[in-house]
């Protein structure tokens, strides 16, 4: 498969990158891919160090997935918004947005396959069709998928000079200290652990903006506004100001007494210019069902 390098992964080593998304492959067993080429970058062998930058191109051509074919599979698809060129799906929680070395069945993409067969952008390969952006697996919400090449292109660029608006609902650990926040501290990968990002100083700049919507002593509803959009920056802002969000084990919440699947996020909000056109598309949807089990949960105890 080729995997196109975006801004949130840019500036990272490549052996780093890859033990992220190949799930189920040691970190010397993936530097072994590197070394033989079976792994390449812009179609050059490159030492596992090697920095990337965006746009580069991994070329992964490992046994498995070299046999690996994406098959589609007749899962339900809640579909919010569709036209020629896109549309917007709601990503229920537990599902992965798209197949990994590991995993390569019961995705988003898998579903998208069965519906919309060839009728979905290549861009950014097999494993990766029609997929403009992600929502970690516990994560559920508005993910907006492209069915053609040109739609990809044009939405992708929204994405990056950051004129698409994207909002979240979440549950917080904690009473946060402050009604509104704008939350503005670099994000990067962590250094020993490649499947979790930190704030760190020579990370990309990141912007959040956190609005309470209501508070319940030990815990806080609140909405939240991606200015930049990193990967699990929500998660990895929250974290850091020691208010985690609710059941986030690999952020440091820990299990809380309501149980769900890990993070209790909702990508809710959506506003985008649609495809070759100039008409504004704003969508909303209301919390999930995970949301609502907590919401109802703290609710009950502040009466």
């Amino acid at each position: 498969m080729n995997v196109i390098i975006d801004e949130n992964d840019a500036g990272i080593r490549l052996d780093s990158f890859l033990t992220g998304i190949l799930n189920g492959f040691s970190r010397s067993k993936i530097q072994n891919f590197i070394k033989t080429g079976s792994i390449v970058v812009n179609g050059e062998v490159k030492k596992s160090s090697y920095i990337l930058r965006e746009n580069d191109v991994a070329e992964i051509n490992i046994p498995d997935e070299q046999e690996a074919r994406i098959q589609p599979q007749n899962i339900s698809l809640d579909i919010v918004y569709e036209d020629e060129n896109m549309l917007v799906v709601n990503k229920p929680s537990g599902m992965l947005t798209h197949p990994t070395a590991a995993e390569k069945e019961n995705t988003l993409v898998n579903a998208l396959l069965f519906k919309f067969g060839d009728n979905l952008s290549d861009i950014n390969g097999e494993f990766r069709r029609g997929i403009l952006h992600r929502l970690d697996r516990n994560t559920s919400g508005l993910l907006m998928v492209a069915k053609n090449n040109q739609a990809h292109e044009f939405l992708a660029s929204q994405i990056k000079n950051h004129t698409i608006t994207k909002k979240y609902r979440a549950v917080l650990k904690g009473n946060y200290p402050l009604d509104e926040e704008v939350i503005d501290l670099p994000v990067g990968r962590h250094p020993n652990q490649p499947h979790k990002m930190m704030v760190r100083e020579d990370g990309k700049p990141s912007k959040t903006i956190l609005k309470v919507l209501k508070r319940f002593g030990d815990a806080t509803y609140v909405e939240l506004t991606l200015i930049t959009g990193r990967t699990h920056q929500i998660r990895v802002h929250t974290s850091y100001k020691k208010f985690p969000v609710y059941n986030d084990t690999l952020y440091g919440a820990g299990k809380g007494k309501v149980n769900t699947e890990e993070q209790v996020l909702q990508s809710y909000y959506l506003r985008f210019t649609k495809p070759f056109s100039d008409e504004i598309i704003e969508l909303q949807i209301e919390p999930d069902e995970k949301l609502q089990k907590v919401l109802k949960y703290f609710e009950s105890r502040a009466k």
